[in-house]
């Protein structure tokens, strides 16, 4: 019995509920769907390496490894019984069966893909809010790489968040936007399997960009049944998704295609087009088999950047409003990869490589007439690469001592051939190159780590990382040129004691890094004068992080967790893409503190609640200040999920973003926000789904980003103005979905 007058109870409710009773609801996130989505494959059982060790180690039952940047070890797969993962993570059975073993650290935690789609968002990017302590926003279009905040950081769009999908790379070094651009709007939600996350630079696996965090999502492979749905909405939204899966040989073909066209609010229409797709065809087992999978995906857009607020104010534009009507972008991308596994007496051994082809061209405005009083400030950012690279791993089971110990092993390589450029334009026309560089970079990255059960209630892992980055610039400006090479060893650690009470307790440390644009690394002059002489930055900077917490299950249907951070950077210096050169910033540490709690009382019904706490300052001396802008003190979310696999469904979610400072005396700080998503839905016995999605529910007048610079609208002071510059959170807009599986 799945509760049928209740969720229908409830889901009355749910749309009834009033402000003042949801507020109550404040910071949490990381929801679970109630029964598992039709749409999607049972997920795999995992645990993380060490934490899975069985209690006897046979050397004809070599452990598995999942590979591709999962720092999961496989266990056959198997369904998830609805008692199973009840707070997300998908726990692996000890071998004795007498309990369930946790993952090697406090904050890491593993999703499925019925979990990511329980609950509604507004954009692709959004379903990473899964994610607890994770913030996604969006401040220029519906095609740019999202923004992104975790444990403090303003990351930009993407910078130390590893971002991988079915271990292909998302991020970019050397980007013509910012370093480690990740955009993820080619991803198709419906066909994600998992979302695994791991937080701090613990892991021997993780190289660049992955200090504050690394999210890895796996599509399925195959489909229960086929797929087929359209979605209206407010603004101009349509948006349809078609999947299927048939037998091919010994193996299975996966096809699935996406369209969206959307105008969104904005005064000047956002006009998306894009259209996406995947074809994956695979054969045996993830332990035993291979997959070969190629995407495609292009969009083009017009976008309305941040604004001045003093031009809302004096009613020079409405709230959503834009000051360069002709800003957006044109984005593409298509990628083929592989990945084998094979498992035998020696263990298990999986490798996968992937080619990505990626094309940008972004048009923004940010400052207005500030720079050009006559032509006005907009600029053109080109980036057109090649990535070539690979993913190699074995993972084996012996004896130290006659201990059981687990030793993986892993080669990492990447090669990306680039194209980038900065240009100024006047409604899209070119006037003039700032610079046009070909950038050749490459890194490889060798690893290694051991766990090794001492005791019943205690195992530890070890691990050290050796990253070998280079690479060459060939600019316009020879000045600029050069070539550059680095490498960093990286240690790490981490132990487990317990399950005492169905409680375990996490210690990690460990050192990171990320690496700076080759650019900024080679550069000697600035580029827009060809004369003013700049400092180079480090090829790579060292990062520090430590983390203790806990989590239990002593209460039935309640798993609970607490994580505290430390993250140390020994500078936060980065290529301004916007200006063609760098800029310097300071040392600066991170300690903060995270709760996630997930409940599951009855079958049918879910809750989750996440809070993190983040003090973020500059560790030296400066008289403007020691805040971090952008940095957020406290994030969080709630949601509520309850549904069956036929009949009523709803969900309710919420996402609370702090105030953060602005500037580094902390005079100026952004507004807070406080945002809720509802659904409601009933699925037939037939395979139909009926689903109303209501976005921004009680229609928060507030921002999705800001930022305080200087910028100049016609008739102001020439030096400019400074002003604090904000993205409007969309207001109030539903989407009606109908849905059929075949």
């Amino acid at each position: 019995m799945c509760g049928g007058t209740a969720v229908r109870t409830v889901l009355l409710r749910l749309f009834s509920a009033t402000a003042s009773s949801a507020v109550l609801m404040l910071p949490a996130e990381a929801q679970e769907r109630t029964a598992a989505s039709p749409d999607q494959l049972p997920p795999v059982t995992v645990s993380s390496p060490g934490a899975g060790l069985p209690k006897r180690v046979a050397r004809s039952k070599p452990a598995q490894n999942r590979g591709a940047r999962s720092r999961a070890v496989l266990r056959p797969e198997q369904p998830q019984s609805a008692s199973q993962g009840s707070g997300g993570v998908t726990p692996a059975a000890s071998s004795d069966g007498t309990g369930t073993l946790q993952p090697s650290a406090a904050s890491a935690i593993r999703f499925t893909g019925a979990e990511v789609n329980a609950v509604p968002f507004t954009r692709p990017g959004e379903a990473l809010e899964i994610v607890p302590g994770l913030i996604v926003t969006q401040h220029s279009g519906e095609g740019k790489a999202n923004q992104y905040f975790l444990r403090g950081f303003n990351l930009d769009h993407g910078t130390d968040l590893a971002l991988t999908v079915d271990g292909m790379p998302v991020n970019m070094p050397t980007h013509g936007h910012g370093q480690g651009y990740a955009d993820v709007n080619f991803l198709i939600p419906e066909l994600i399997r998992s979302v695994n996350v791991r937080k701090g630079p613990y892991y021997a696996d993780v190289g660049d960009f992955g200090s504050a965090g690394t999210v890895g999502i796996d599509y399925i492979s195959k489909l229960p049944k086929n797929i087929a749905e359209m979605t209206f909405g407010s603004f101009g939204y349509r948006r349809g998704v078609a999947a299927a899966s048939t037998a091919v040989g010994d193996g299975t073909l996966l096809a699935a295609i996406e369209g969206t066209k959307y105008d969104g609010p904005w005064d000047v229409p956002d006009d998306v087009r894009k259209i996406n797709s995947v074809m994956r065809y695979s054969q045996g087992t993830e332990t035993d088999g291979f997959m070969l999978t190629g995407m495609a995906y292009s969009n083009a857009w017009n976008s309305t950047d941040q604004v001045a607020q003093r031009a809302i104010d004096q009613g020079i534009i409405g709230r959503l409003g834009s000051l360069d009507p002709t800003d957006g972008g044109v984005s593409s991308r298509f990628s083929l990869s592989g990945n084998f596994a094979h498992s035998s007496e020696y263990g298990q051994t999986k490798v996968s490589a992937y080619v990505i082809r990626s094309d940008l061209q972004l048009y923004n405005n940010f400052t207005y007439f500030l720079d050009k009083p006559i032509n006005g400030d907009q600029f053109n950012q080109l980036d057109r690469r090649t990535i070539a690279g690979f993913d190699a791993r074995h993972t084996f089971d012996w004896r130290f001592s006659g201990l059981e110990t687990q030793t993986r092993i892993g080669l990492q390589s990447r090669y990306d051939d680039i194209q980038v450029g900065l240009f100024k334009t006047e409604q899209r026309n070119w006037l003039s190159t700032v610079r046009e560089d070909r950038v050749q970079e490459g890194d490889v990255g060798i690893w290694t780590d051991t766990t090794t059960r001492w005791t019943d209630w205690l195992r530890t892992t070890f691990g050290i990382r050796e990253d070998f980055f280079s690479g060459h610039v060939l600019s316009d400006t020879p000045e600029n040129s050069g070539n550059a090479q680095a490498s960093m060893a990286s240690p790490k650690g981490g132990i487990v004691l317990g399950p005492w009470f169905k409680t375990e307790f996490y210690g990690n440390t460990g050192y990171g890094l990320h690496s700076n644009d080759m650019r900024g690394v080679t550069i000697t002059v600035d580029p827009n004068d060809k004369v003013t002489l700049l400092d180079r930055v480090p090829l790579l900077v060292r990062s520090r992080g430590a983390e203790v917490g806990v989590r239990t299950k002593a209460i039935e249907g309640l798993t609970s967790s607490v994580a505290v951070f430390v993250l140390d950077f020994d500078s936060e210096l980065l290529f301004v893409g916007d200006a063609g050169t760098t800029e310097p910033s300071r040392p600066s540490q991170r300690v903060g503190v995270q709760w996630v709690n997930q409940y599951k009382p009855v079958p049918w019904l879910s809750f989750d609640l996440n809070v993190a706490y983040t003090k973020a300052r500059f560790t030296d001396f400066d008289v403007a200040g020691d805040r971090i802008p952008g940095a957020p003190a406290w994030v969080g979310s709630a949601s509520i999920v309850l549904g069956c696999e036929t009949g009523w469904f709803g969900a309710l979610k919420t996402r609370y973003f702090g105030p953060r400072p602005l500037i580094e005396d902390d005079s100026v700080r952004s507004l807070s926000s406080l945002i809720f998503n509802a659904r409601a839905g009933y699925r037939f016995d037939n395979g139909l789904r009926v689903q109303l999605d209501v976005l921004n529910l009680f229609d928060a007048q507030t921002n999705q980003i800001e930022y305080y610079y200087l910028s100049r609208l016609p008739g102001e002071p020439i030096e400019g103005v400074a002003d604090r510059h904000v993205h409007p959170a969309e207001p109030l807009a539903v989407r009606l979905t109908i849905a059929g599986r075949f």
